[in-house]
């Protein structure tokens, strides 16, 4: 009988001396999700008109690559007829009115085109003729396109329905197509951005390494793009031990874009903000479309909808206008469902039956069989997990409720979170000169970062979220036209890096020389005095957030005095990290997730402890800081890390209100 593998053994392909591979190119694009894709196709399109060389390098395979990659049943950001400056009056109504106008309002104008795209890719999208709705299928098989006219399906204002399990594999053939298949190279996980030798805040390069083969690679380039995503599991997540691997957003963004460009001395802003996504517990199904499509209602264990009952609850934020119309910030509905789990009137459960029976009743059978299909297909489209948790668990989504719960906390700047890099916004006449960044050479190119030649896109842009997948795309179309523009204004430019190759390789590899040289100390591989594992590691770093710094342990609630904590045990983390020992590849590519995730996840506590006010309550508590303070804290908290000296100094911008608040009836 063959022998099982230990659950110990290694899973990735042994490691060795590895070969050092040094690539020059013009812009390069690190990432591979839905930002990188679209910038991708924008950068071919100007790079090859311009003579600018161009190179994509992701982590993963680009058809299911970053948080797109299993699927999804919407597109959370199409305005169609929706005016822009809506758009941006929801974002900041949602966001607590702390976000950059001018970067959402160019976000808005530019977003629908990235749509119109999809469509033509392939996308299945659907529409309504005369009073009905049209799947995808139904509707490509009409001949029936947006683009050309059709409305299409809103399962809330700003969203529409897709068939979207393939949505990124089109996405990602497209970009593909534009950049040939020498010009993107996949399973490259990028860990460190290299400055210039010569020139100060400058940016002149990047190294990674192959999760295939032992190879280092270095790049050089004359500017480039990063978009890899948010961060997760910087928290410990509701689904522990062999669950683990269950969360909202995908587990392999590990804060890489926030740590990599804070390291090279890009200002950050905002990292105080997090998102804490409401969904059905265990397994992280959305509830978007139950609330928004389906019309379902959230209540407590007594059947009361809690958000009537709590509303008193909204009024000191709508005496400051943060509550518009219909329109409650995410973070308040939260706060609301924490109410009753504090006061002992959970669990909370969505009202799936209800929903579902009362539109039953304006539906044939065969309607009605088809709209059950599709509440199960949103699971299906990109949580499959949820679905088969509710089979598991004997659960029929018509005949009753299922729990839902706020996640772990999460980092990210593109959906109803605004974290990120500070950058440049467009240099037009109506931004506020304190929302652009002069260049070297005295321009403003918008999506740069405050790093000459770096730019960034998608959950990389701080303070204006809401982007989603189709925003995201859009930002990373604009942010590679400005990149191309930049390596043509900088054609003689010739990078040059202060490391040499062998550092970097030494660098790079130092967690598997770190193992070589001990592994003998132990029969236990996982259990070293002188190496700590990156399992082991995270199990550390998730414990110490979870527990000072405002996760599920202490329903999102921290202090002074817990961060305090915070930072001396994540101090002791990052001096462990010097000890992180890799037995193979995959343990190698762990090794530098968690060290990334330190530093994200670092960054963030330090804005919450610099910020000295419960911006968003449901997200996090200051419990020494209860409430707003709108006269000294209605600003952006800002940080800028040294790499010279090491030191990271944090300070406030001011925040500008760009598009009015709307008539009055």
């Amino acid at each position: 009988m063959p022998q099982l593998p230990s659950k110990d053994a290694t899973k990735g392909l042994a490691l060795a001396e590895p070969e050092v591979v040094e690539i020059e190119t013009d812009a390069l694009l690190i990432g591979g999700g839905m930002g990188c894709t679209g910038a991708a196709v924008e950068a071919v399109r100007w790079g090859d008109k311009y003579d600018v060389k161009v190179l994509l390098v992701d982590k993963a395979a680009l058809e299911r690559s970053g948080a797109v990659a299993p699927g999804l049943s919407a597109i959370n950001t199409y305005l169609g007829k929706n005016d822009p400056d809506d758009y941006v009056r929801m974002v900041r109504t949602d966001l607590m009115h702390v976000v950059r106008e001018d970067l959402i309002f160019d976000l808005g104008r530019h977003v629908d085109n990235s749509v119109h795209l999809f469509e033509e890719w392939g996308l299945p999208i659907w529409v309504s003729k005369d009073g009905k709705n049209l799947d995808g299928a139904k509707a490509k098989s009409e001949g029936l396109q947006i683009r050309e006219g059709a409305d299409v399906v809103r399962s809330g204002r700003w969203q529409c329905m897709i068939n979207g399990e393939s949505y990124k594999v089109i996405v990602a053939e497209a970009a593909k197509n534009a950049l040939g298949e020498d010009r993107y190279m996949e399973r490259i996980f990028v860990v460190k951005l290299l400055l210039d030798a010569n020139e100060p805040n400058r940016v002149a390069g990047a190294v990674g390494f192959s999760v295939r083969e032992n190879k280092v690679f270095v790049f050089k380039a004359k500017g480039m793009l990063v978009a890899c995503g948010g961060a997760v599991n910087v928290f410990r997540p509701r689904s522990t031990g062999e669950g683990m691997g269950r969360a909202w957003y995908p587990v392999w963004n590990a804060g890489s874009t926030y740590t990599m460009c804070a390291q090279a001395g890009a200002e950050m802003t905002m990292m105080e903000n997090r998102f804490v996504p409401a969904r059905f517990k265990d397994g992280y199904g959305p509830v978007g479309a139950w609330f928004l499509l389906f019309k379902a209602k959230a209540t407590n264990f007594k059947g009361e909808d809690y958000t009537q009952t709590n509303k008193s609850m909204l009024k000191p934020y709508e005496d400051r206008n943060y509550v518009a119309g219909p329109v409650v910030p995410t973070c308040l509905r939260n706060h609301m469902m924490l109410r009753e789990m504090r006061e002992g009137r959970g669990p909370i459960y969505m009202d799936t039956a209800t929903a579902l029976q009362t539109s039953f009743k304006e539906l044939s059978k065969n309607e009605q069989k088809h709209l059950e299909a599709e509440a199960w297909e949103d699971f299906l489209d990109m949580a499959p997990g949820q679905a088969n948790l509710w089979a598991a668990m004997n659960i029929k989504p018509e005949e009753t409720g299922s729990e839902i719960m706020p996640t772990e906390p999460y980092l990210l700047g593109s959906h109803s979170g605004c974290c990120g890099i500070w950058v440049s916004g467009p240099d037009e006449e109506w931004v506020p000169d304190d929302y652009k960044i002069k260049a070297d050479n005295g321009k403003v190119y918008n999506r740069m970062t405050t790093v000459n030649g770096l730019f960034t896109c998608a959950d990389g842009v701080g303070a204006s979220g809401h982007k989603f997948s189709s925003g995201s795309h859009a930002e990373g179309r604009m942010a590679a036209k400005q990149l191309i523009r930049w390596c043509v204004d900088h054609k003689d430019y010739k990078p040059a890096l202060k490391e040499s190759s062998e550092d970097l390789k030494k660098l790079v590899y130092g967690p598997w020389y770190v193992f070589e040289e001990n592994k003998h100390e132990s029969t236990d591989p996982n259990v070293n005095p002188a190496y700590i594992t990156p399992r082991n590691y995270m199990m550390r770093l998730v414990k110490h957030t979870d527990e000072y710094g405002g996760g599920c342990a202490t329903l999102y609630t921290t202090n002074a005095a817990m961060l305090k904590v915070a930072f001396h045990l994540l101090d002791m983390l990052e001096e462990d990290a010097a000890k992180l020992g890799a037995r193979d590849l995959h343990e190698l590519l762990r090794c530098w997730e968690q060290f990334h995730r330190l530093w994200t996840v670092r960054l963030h506590l330090q804005h919450i402890n610099f910020r000295k006010e419960s911006r968003y309550p449901g997200f996090y508590y200051r419990a020494d800081y209860m409430g707003l303070d709108d006269a000294k804290w209605k600003c952006f908290a800002n940080s800028k890390y040294d790499p010279e000296s090491g030191k990271t100094t944090f300070f406030k911008r001011p925040y500008w209100q760009i598009i009015p608040d709307p008539m009055a009836p």
